[in-house]
């Protein structure tokens, strides 16, 4: 392994936990007990939903069950990328025609500032900069697919959506090779964990009961069990993403996908200079094994990607602990991208898991005929959409037990959407692994060739996938 990792800390949950402390566990469920509503899961969307929910109606008993601590999860180790993207958008234009998906983005378009808004407003200081989301392209295919992209972008109602030559890339960020991008202002940088915090205090300031180290074996009609006691509630809601295969009967129903990634040491005046960077975009490109970064608040590089991409059986790892392959892999991306940081430091190294359906579509349901429902399986969009999804959970709520009617949100397409079960294994392993096999081999053939065809493996990979 390069000198320049050799000293990271690997795992410990991830850099953002390092940087702001473990929080205090709060107290395990006591036993037995009741609610108007229980939620399954302590990140953003279960947060969320009892934020939500308890603000539109305070005599609510709302409980929040936590397996860790809240944030465990991808809450408190995601890339820090509160943005406008949806999983699952261009088939629900299939499914329910363009205009509906376009009531999706907008909505999306909207959350961005409504996180932004909410976070001010509980005083929480979630490092938020809102400079927008910048894809780059590096490739004359990763170009065609960039336009592309930005067309599509357009199609979707995003009047505010810019594209940029090579020349205007570069005054926002020096990515080597770079030779265009596109950006969006429906974006902002954020501290993961300092926003996660932040709302578990603000919801427990409201009033509702959160019992973390309590682990939800089953969810049933009325039910969520635990090895502490049952809790019995009207609704019961699972907000589990990536962890969702480890209760009782949902091993095939979303896959915990893999992401890892890397902080750099802060960097120096004179290297920012090299760089860039001084808006503070959230970046990104355009390769079919993407990668995502931040800037984040205290100088850093924070930079990830797909390292292994999935686990045997849906396992999920031990608090965020990376091969030292990947990590190399991703020091190497963040080198490509910057060659003069090279000898930059990685200081911290974290893996988490995201929720994939199998035809990467997000969901928000609520069943009213047994009163469970969910939301979830982002694909690495869950920081905005969490919050999207847990205003529509309140409103389908509210809804169901009759202090509330429709709502344009309980009317987007993505509510009550059906989808299969993944293959069991071997066939998922083989399956997953196949897949990003294929997606980095067509981002090898695209650099090596240099032409402006996109590979037809990626074509392949993604009907295969099921992503279009």
């Amino acid at each position: 392994m390069s000198s320049s990792v050799s000293g990271a800390v690997n795992g410990g949950i991830s850099f953002w936990y390092a940087d702001d402390g473990l929080p205090e566990v709060r107290e395990p469920l006591a036993g037995d007990a009741s609610a108007d509503v229980v939620i399954v899961g302590g990140g953003y969307t279960g947060l969320w939903t009892a934020y939500y929910l308890k603000k539109a109606v305070p005599f609510l008993r709302i409980t929040v069950l936590e397996q860790k601590f809240c944030g465990y999860g991808a809450s408190g180790r995601n890339g820090g990328w509160l943005y406008n993207g949806i999983a699952g958008r261009d088939r629900y234009a299939k499914l329910h025609g363009h205009e509906a998906a376009v009531r999706l983005q907008r909505a999306m378009n909207d959350t961005v500032d409504e996180v932004v808004r909410a976070a001010e407003e509980e005083g929480i200081d979630a490092g938020v900069h809102k400079g927008g989301v910048l894809e780059v392209a590096r490739t004359p295919a990763q170009l065609a697919r960039l336009k592309a992209f930005h067309e599509h972008e357009l199609s979707y109602g995003e009047k505010d959506r810019e594209l940029f030559g090579a020349r205007e890339t570069a005054e926002r960020v020096k990515v080597a090779d770079a030779v265009g991008s596109t950006w969006t202002p429906h974006g902002a940088r954020v501290h993961p964990v300092k926003l996660v915090k932040g709302l578990a205090a603000a919801v427990v300031a409201l009033g509702v009961t959160i019992h973390e180290l309590t682990p939800v074996t089953e969810i049933r009609p009325k039910h969520a069990v635990t090895p502490y006691g049952t809790v019995r509630a009207p609704y019961v809601l699972r907000c589990t993403e990536g962890f969702t295969a480890a209760l009782k009967g949902q091993k095939r129903t979303w896959l915990p996908m893999n992401s890892s990634m890397i902080a750099t040491e802060p960097l120096t005046q004179e290297q920012w200079e090299s760089v860039g960077w001084d808006g503070g975009e959230t970046l990104g490109d355009m390769a079919h094994a993407y990668m995502y970064a931040q800037r984040t608040a205290d100088g850093r590089i924070a930079l990830g990607g797909r390292g292994v991409p999935y686990r045997f059986g849906s396992r999920t790892d031990n608090d965020g602990r990376t091969q030292g392959a990947t990590v190399e892999a991703l020091r190497e991306l963040l080198v490509r991208f910057f060659p003069q940081l090279a000898p930059v430091r990685i200081e911290h190294a974290w893996s988490g898991v995201l929720g994939v359906p199998r035809d990467w579509c997000a969901t928000v349901t609520l069943d009213r005929s047994t009163g469970l429902g969910w939301a979830g399986g982002y694909v690495g969009s869950g920081v905005a959409t969490a919050n999207l999804a847990a205003r529509t959970l309140r409103d389908l709520v509210q809804q169901d037990s009759g202090q509330g009617g429709r709502t344009e949100l309980t009317d987007l397409p993505w509510v009550g959407h059906k989808v299969r079960k993944w293959e069991p294994e071997p066939l998922r392993w083989l399956g997953v692994h196949g897949l990003y096999a294929t997606y980095r081999a067509a981002d090898r053939h695209e650099h090596t060739t240099n032409s402006g065809e996109p590979s037809k493996l990626a074509r392949f990979a993604d009907r295969v996938a099921g992503r279009h």
